[in-house]
């Protein structure tokens, strides 16, 4: 059975919803799990989904604001909320497949957008920037992402780290620049040892290849100048980790008119 996995940062559901549905036509995953879609749970726009098959939805969402969701062709077993750093800011959903979806073994997905973490990467005047780092500590700590020998796993989403040298357009220039902060790099790769979790771009991209999945806004000519930053992952548990075959980062999503700053990454498991 092959599996098709997309994470995506969309910044805004309603805004970008006919860019979702270009996505979904011209790629057709299997799960598509979003991020930053800044929609209550009551008007999420599961109707058109759901007419492209997205019959199964895990819903995390508020009002203007953060927001998770993960949408499938395939039944969920069971699906879970969890709240970090005592805030109720929708920053994490998960779902575990089995016999429903034709899965001999469960397989478990948890999609995450971690706090951006503002301008200023000083703890002690930015809050933001110390919700981001306890925020990472608790992923590092949290049982439940830490999967148990031989169990099947998934944790993809925008991690808003870009933790090694090559995941940014200047790792000179970006050391003092949330995101790329030596404690940022440090706690994500932290979390990503303590739950034994495989870097699968990095295992199908090894360095010093660039990898990016983010462009600024802010930059008048993203594509010519290219400085971007892979703040979009997709981890998975030892034992799956001979089982992606591909990852795709759509770049050209970042060109479609009025574009979310994230394109979609996609991750083809052999099951």
């Amino acid at each position: 059975m092959q599996l098709k996995v997309t994470t995506w940062n969309v910044n805004s559901i309603r805004l970008r919803l006919d860019l979702v549905v270009k996505f979904i036509k011209a790629t057709q995953p299997d799960i598509l799990c979003l991020q930053e879609t800044k929609c209550p749970d009551d008007k999420f726009p599961l109707k058109r989904l759901k007419r492209l098959g997205y019959e199964h939805a895990a819903l995390n969402g508020q009002k203007g604001y953060h927001g998770v969701v993960i949408l499938s062709r395939l039944p969920f077993e069971s699906q879970a909320v969890e709240h970090f750093c005592g805030k109720t800011d929708c920053r994490y959903v998960s779902v575990t497949l089995g016999e429903r979806a034709g899965l001999r073994d469960p397989l478990t997905l948890h999609n995450f957008y971690v706090p951006a973490g503002g301008d200023v990467p000083d703890p002690e005047i930015n809050p933001k920037f110390a919700h981001k780092l306890a925020f990472l500590d608790e992923m590092r700590a949290h049982a439940k992402l830490k999967p148990a020998r031989g169990e099947r796993a998934i944790l993809l989403g925008d991690l808003n780290v870009a933790p090694l040298e090559h995941d940014v357009w200047s790792h000179k220039q970006m050391l003092r620049v949330v995101s790329h902060t030596p404690i940022e790099c440090e706690k994500l790769t932290a979390a990503c040892a303590a739950g034994g979790w495989v870097d699968m771009m990095r295992v199908l991209t090894p360095e010093p290849a660039k990898l990016y999945t983010w462009w600024s806004y802010r930059s008048p000519d993203w594509a010519a100048s290219d400085r971007g930053r892979r703040l979009d992952h997709i981890w998975t548990s030892e034992n799956l980790a001979d089982r992606v075959s591909r990852i795709e980062i759509e770049k050209s999503a970042r060109g479609w008119e009025r574009p979310s700053d994230h394109v979609p990454v996609t991750a083809t498991i052999e099951l």
